[in-house]
């Protein structure tokens, strides 16, 4: 299916680049509502409008065994995986996120949903430009956004060194939930327990784009979830699309 052409691979760190460069710990996604780009996959294409909804429905937590409190339920990802689309692999990273998250923070209440419409919106979960989603969680090839050398997206010089996104003049977004290098120096996580932290890694990005959420509150609340999603890009369009493609999984997994 054909993506809007106003989304591009952005970056956690980035909301129309030069408007995020003043947010203390950087914003998320870089959201371009007019420019023309080559067409990605849009998860979203057959969702029906948003009706004024501020934020979009929590559906119920992902089932778990009870020998691993973060890893979700088999049966539970096979069910959700088939009624939504997404790839299980992809869809296991946000449940794990969810999960994990609810036990450190449980008043923030972010749900594996709005990290899902993130995700699907930002690479088509790891799959953007022919990527293909590994059972380790790294996207091959691996995904980068555009050189943020003051074009589409204004001026990013480098804060890495060319480390994560082999640039060592600007930076580059990265990964499935696409992050630039000095908001992943703040926000990095590790996902999988493997004692890395890796952009590229979904379990990885995904649990670092849910704490960074919850850096906003609690995330049940319609006006918090909608100061969360609209730090990361300053556009009421692209915090309905969001609400709408996650309002489309709620809907689906239930």
């Amino acid at each position: 299916m054909p993506r809007p052409d106003r989304y591009l691979a952005g970056a956690i760190g980035l909301a129309v680049v030069m408007v995020a460069l003043v947010i203390g710990v950087g914003v998320a996604f870089a959201y371009d509502a007019g420019s023309r780009r080559t067409p990605f996959p849009d998860p979203a294409a057959q969702a029906p409008a948003l009706t004024g909804a501020p934020a979009p429905v929590a559906p119920a937590a992902p089932a778990q065994p009870a020998t691993d409190p973060y890893r979700p339920d088999d049966a539970w990802l096979a069910r959700v995986a088939a009624q939504t689309g997404i790839a299980p692999r992809a869809l296991a990273a946000y449940a794990r996120a969810h999960l994990r998250v609810a036990a450190e923070q449980p008043g923030c209440r972010v749900a594996w949903n709005s990290l899902a419409a993130i995700g699907g919106i930002e690479s088509t979960h790891g799959s953007v430009h022919g990527s293909v989603l590994g059972e380790d969680g790294v996207p091959r090839p691996q995904i980068l956004g555009p050189v943020l050398d003051g074009g589409a997206f204004g001026a990013v010089r480098d804060t890495d060194g060319g480390v994560l996104d082999g640039d060592t003049a600007w930076d580059r977004a990265i990964g499935p939930l696409q992050f630039i290098p000095s908001t992943w120096e703040t926000w990095g996580a590790d996902g999988n327990g493997d004692g890395l932290s890796d952009p590229n890694q979904i379990d990885d990005a995904a649990l670092a784009a849910a704490r960074y959420l919850c850096h906003a509150g609690d995330l049940a609340d319609p006006d918090t979830w909608r100061r969360a999603i609209f730090s990361f890009n300053h556009s009421d369009a692209y915090v309905a699309d969001i609400a709408n493609l996650a309002n489309v999984y709620a809907s689906r997994s239930s």
